[in-house]
């Protein structure tokens, strides 16, 4: 059902993209990753390759979200080398925390810049080439866009703005046969903000649990559309 399907995923190279990517190359999907380092996403296209079982092949593209131009390029790229765009993932992102009163301009900018405009820039620049495949777009949000907490005010309005920009883009866009959904995990194992991957994450949502779920969404019956989808660990530490 998936095999030669294509698939972009910003933010590709670590973390929750990467364990998308590795998850869909498993069901045979094409994939291009980006990063805003060539090397980074060569290096890692190169080892999504090796590992590749399906017959699935990944490229790497140097690509900044926050670049809409670079974002078209990516697109290009991707429709020039395999012919189409089947599924979209807007899942670059970043974190700074801390009181309304510490954080910075720069930071709050960056927050906003990567995860709210670049989730727009995305699907701007891939809307016409997911008309002409009617595929898939999906983004990453997360818990903190629909629960606030102390030192979160950026990420929290970037991710309260992904969600319900996604929302409304589904809105706008299922009439063209685009599906549209927003992921919005808890607590993943990654390396986001500093933290490094280890035993002790092993409670919590692992990356290729969110892979496992966008293949799910991607082999659902057109007809039902989770667009809104919460995912939490089963079992939190008990404190």
């Amino acid at each position: 059902m998936l095999q030669n399907k294509v698939a972009l995923i910003t933010g590709g190279t670590k973390g929750i993209g990467y364990g998308i990517a590795k998850c869909l190359m498993d069901q045979g999907v094409h994939v291009a990753i980006t990063s805003r380092s060539s090397a980074r996403s060569h290096e890692i296209a190169g080892k999504l390759n090796a590992s590749s079982k399906s017959g699935a092949k990944a490229i790497g593209l140097k690509a900044d979200v926050t670049d809409f131009k670079s974002q078209q390029d990516a697109v290009k790229d991707v429709v020039s080398q395999f012919g189409q765009l089947d599924v979209v993932i807007a899942n670059a992102g970043v974190g700074h925390f801390a009181s309304i009163e510490d954080i910075t301009l720069q930071q709050w900018q960056d927050t906003i810049d990567t995860n709210l405009t670049g989730a727009f820039y995305t699907i701007k620049a891939s809307v016409d080439a997911l008309k002409n495949s009617q595929g898939y777009y999906i983004s990453i949000s997360s818990l903190a866009g629909t629960n606030f907490f102390a030192n979160g005010s950026a990420y929290n309005a970037s991710k309260f703005g992904v969600t319900g920009f996604t929302q409304a883009v589904m809105l706008d866009l299922r009439k063209y046969g685009i599906k549209v959904s927003t992921i919005m995990p808890g607590s993943v194992s990654t390396h986001f903000n500093g933290n490094e991957p280890s035993d002790k994450d092993a409670w919590k949502i692992q990356s290729e649990d969110i892979g496992e779920l966008v293949v799910d969404l991607l082999k659902m019956n057109p007809r039902t559309l989770p667009s809104k989808i919460e995912v939490r660990p089963t079992t939190p530490p008990s404190k």
